[in-house]
C-alpha cells in the first residue's frame, strides 16, 4: 500500500500499515449471504448479551449509515455525549438508542438495506486515502488515527458481528484465514496501549504469536517513551505468550476473560508480562 507509518507523524509505535481496503467487498458479500441464510428462529436467538441476531443485524445497518453520513456526505449531526457522560458510555447508549429504534423493521427490511448500504461502504473504503488522518481508535489509544487503522478497525468489527451471527445460529467461526489474519494484525494494534502501565526496563522485548494460517508473531518492545510495535530490537523476548486463532480473537473481544485465554496459551518467561499481555482489549467496551 502507498501509506507509511510516518503519514502521521510520530505513530511508528503502531506498526506497519494495514491495507484492509480489499476485503471490505467480499466481507460485505459473506455477512448478506450468511442472514439471507437464516431461518425465521434464527433471527430471535441471542448473539451477544441482551441482543439478538436481529439487534446485530441493526446495529451493524447503524454502523453502515454512521460512516457513509461522515466520510462520504460530511454530516456531522446526531447524538452526543450528555455532560459528564464517558466515551464508552455514549457509544453503548447511541448503539442502544439505535438498535430500539428498529426494533419495528423486518429481518427481510434489514437484509435487503444492508445490501444497499454495505456496498457503498465498501466503495468508500476502497477509495480512501490510507494515511490522512481519521477517526480515533480508543482502544489503540490514538487520537487521530491513520485512516488505515481506522479502516482495519471497522473491518474488525464487521467481522466480530458476523462471527456473534454465525455462532448463535449454529455455525463456527468463518475458517477462511485471509479476513481472520487481517482482523487478528489489527486487533494486537492493541498491544502498547494494553502495556502502557506495565513497567519493564527500556528494550524489553515481548512477543505474541498467533498459530495457524491465519496467523503470525508480533514483537512489542519497551522503549524510553512506550511500548512500540515499531521498535523491535534483537534479543530473547522477555515474555512470550502463544495462542490458538480462536482464542485469540475471543480474547480481544472479550469472548472469552484474560484468565482463561491465559490457561489456555503457552507461556514462557516473564508471567507478569503475560498477564499483562493477556488483559488485551480490542474494542469499546
Amino acid at each position: 500500500m502507498d501509506a507509511q507509518p510516518d503519514d502521521l507523524p510520530g505513530l511508528s509505535w503502531l506498526g506497519p500499515p494495514i491495507d484492509a481496503r480489499p476485503l471490505f467487498a467480499p466481507e460485505h458479500a459473506a455477512l448478506v449471504a450468511d442472514l439471507r441464510g437464516l431461518a425465521p428462529a434464527d433471527w430471535r436467538r441471542e448473539a451477544v448479551p441482551g441482543w439478538t441476531v436481529r439487534d446485530v443485524a441493526a446495529h451493524l445497518l447503524g454502523d453502515h449509515y454512521f460512516r457513509l453520513a461522515r466520510d462520504r456526505d460530511g454530516h456531522r449531526e446526531g447524538p452526543a455525549p450528555a455532560p459528564g457522560e464517558a466515551f464508552e458510555a455514549f457509544i453503548h447508549r447511541a448503539n442502544q438508542e439505535w438498535v430500539d429504534a428498529h426494533a419495528r423493521v423486518s429481518p427481510a427490511a434489514l437484509v435487503d438495506t444492508l445490501e444497499v448500504t454495505g456496498a457503498a461502504v465498501a466503495r468508500l473504503f476502497e477509495a480512501a486515502d490510507p494515511g490522512r488522518p481519521s477517526l480515533g481508535v480508543s482502544w489503540a489509544g490514538v487520537d487521530p488515527a491513520p485512516k488505515w487503522l481506522d479502516s482495519a478497525r471497522d473491518l474488525t468489527e464487521y467481522w466480530t458481528h458476523r462471527q456473534q451471527i454465525r455462532h448463535a445460529t449454529g455455525r463456527g467461526t468463518d475458517p477462511d484465514p485471509r479476513p481472520l489474519s487481517v482482523v487478528l494484525d489489527t486487533f494486537l494494534r492493541a498491544l502498547p496501549h494494553t502495556l502502557r502501565g506495565t513497567a519493564a526496563p527500556v528494550g524489553t522485548l515481548v512477543r505474541v504469536v498467533v498459530d495457524g494460517p491465519a496467523g503470525g508473531t508480533w514483537d512489542v518492545t519497551a522503549t524510553a517513551e512506550r511500548w512500540s510495535l515499531g521498535d523491535a530490537r534483537p534479543g530473547e523476548p522477555a515474555a512470550t505468550v502463544r495462542l490458538d486463532a480462536e482464542t485469540a480473537w475471543r480474547l480481544c473481544t472479550r469472548g472469552v476473560e484474560p484468565e482463561t485465554a491465559l490457561a489456555r496459551a503457552r507461556v514462557g518467561g516473564d508471567r507478569r508480562l503475560a498477564e499483562a499481555v493477556c488483559r488485551i482489549v480490542s474494542v469499546i467496551r
